[in-house]
């Protein structure tokens, strides 16, 4: 038997919280260079097709983040399926190393860096990033001290060597995949490091996977996805003037959103800052669905912006932070940080300077892993969908991803805004192209 291959098949129950599917628990290396030593738990789940005469596999779903959880996405996302893919498929979920029931990672910070308000690393009023220099340095220092082995383990290298042992362990030859968001670039790894154990891949929202940036170079990325993406949020809002009073045009609306900030930098209100106002218009631009309560808080409703339990914020931010220091390389000199904060912010007013802030990886104290370079090499089973106006996922990168999958890949492409396309934004076209693929193996690109 290979070195870290299961030994028995998963050991299925019943699943709490989710009674259409099971749930089961397998072991797989901490460390693959070492794989013979210590071993870690890796959460799993299913809902098996009902028609096993029409069964061609599995299909995993990938979670984003990093960090996210997928134990329940065979529920939660699976169940949004057509019948004709929930006929051939079993559907499988898992929680990725780190997160959730899987064996858990924390940093365990306390105080204000545990406030899940703090997510993404906004700089102070005027631009000024000594606090975000602070709890960077503080954020690194609690991850390595309290994360145990598994901090410095978790990569998404590592990510898709747990698929590859998830795949052995139902017994299956070849994957078929539904990643999303950061779940694409591990779906891409996955494909690249086993490409003739990948049956039909579905990359849904889709990071640029340039090796020298990565995470760094998706967070950058932000600021061309609002710039992409806020446009739709004004038009809404203008064609609302008289409930929400947020300006009568596009231009107004931008304008009077830029102006709210940068006075509440100067004079929050109770609950609300600048930077709070800009995180709730970020998050905000994910889904259409978000615009009332957005145009709310501008108008000076009630901070109402749901947050993660602590527990669950604390193992998100931890498996993050992991991944995203160990997959590559970030620039170590805090004047670096200065200098692009300030042109950031000045080229991308929306986004104030975020998306090229300081995070704890600049502290990090472990050489990052060799970058997996995504290639051509395998079948032509890559289908990427993309919506046009995605604030976390600008379609840039999706032509890049592209582009380095080569022949391998077709991509359909959605006139739409928003974070995350098939099932998820009422786009019938992209929607049935996609289901297509994973039904009839129909491999083509689509503009809808």
């Amino acid at each position: 038997m290979p070195a870290g291959a299961q030994e028995a098949g998963p050991v299925w129950a019943a699943c709490s919280g989710a009674p259409a599917q099971e749930c089961a628990t397998i072991e797989v290396p901490l460390d693959y260079r070492h794989p013979g030593e210590q071993r870690i738990s890796l959460a799993i789940s299913r809902i098996r097709t009902a028609k096993p005469d029409l069964r061609r596999g599995v299909l995993l779903l990938i979670p984003g983040g990093p960090g996210n959880p997928g134990l329940y996405r065979p529920t939660t996302h699976g169940m949004r399926l057509p019948a004709e893919v929930l006929d051939r498929y079993d559907i499988i979920g898992f929680d990725p190393r780190g997160v959730g029931q899987s064996t858990p990672v924390t940093c365990d910070l306390t105080g204000e860096d545990a406030e899940p308000q703090g997510f993404m690393p906004w700089p102070g009023v005027g631009g000024d990033i000594s606090g975000s220099v602070a709890k960077a340095r503080r954020v690194a220092q609690a991850c390595i001290q309290n994360g145990g082995e598994l901090m410095r383990n978790i990569s998404t290298r590592n990510e898709a060597k747990d698929i590859d042992q998830i795949r052995q362990a139902l017994g299956e030859r070849k994957l078929s995949y539904w990643g999303t968001s950061y779940g694409t670039y591990v779906g891409a790894v996955y494909a690249t490091l086993f490409p003739q154990r990948t049956d039909r891949v579905v990359l849904d929202s889709n990071g640029d996977p340039d090796p020298r940036k990565l995470e760094r170079g998706w967070m950058n990325n932000f600021a061309i996805g609002a710039g992409d993406r806020f446009p739709d949020f004004a038009a809404w809002a203008a064609e609302r003037n008289s409930t929400y009073g947020l300006g009568a045009t596009p231009d107004a609306v931008r304008a009077t959103y830029l102006s709210l900030a940068a006075s509440l930098d100067e004079n929050p209100r109770p609950g609300v800052s600048g930077n709070y106002l800009r995180a709730a218009v970020f998050t905000g631009l994910y889904s259409d669905t978000n615009f009332p309560l957005v145009a709310d808080i501008m108008r000076g409703g009630p901070p109402t912006i749901p947050v993660p339990p602590p527990a669950q914020y604390q193992n998100t931010y931890a498996a993050l932070t992991a991944t995203g220091c160990n997959d590559v390389n970030w620039p170590r000199s805090v004047d670096h940080y200065v200098r692009t904060v300030a042109q950031n912010r000045h080229d991308f007013p929306l986004t104030a300077g975020m998306p090229a802030n300081i995070t704890a990886c600049a502290f990090w104290p472990y050489q990052a892993e060799n970058p997996v370079t995504i290639t051509s090499h395998g079948p032509d089973n890559v289908l990427l969908i993309q919506n046009l106006r995605d604030p976390a996922t600008p379609y840039g990168g999706a032509l890049r991803m592209l582009e380095a999958f080569g022949h391998r890949a077709r991509m359909v492409t959605v006139n739409a805004g928003g974070h995350v396309s098939y099932l998820f934004n009422g786009n019938p076209c992209g929607d049935n192209a996609v289901t297509a693929f994973l039904t009839q193996g129909t491999h083509e690109s689509v503009s809808c």
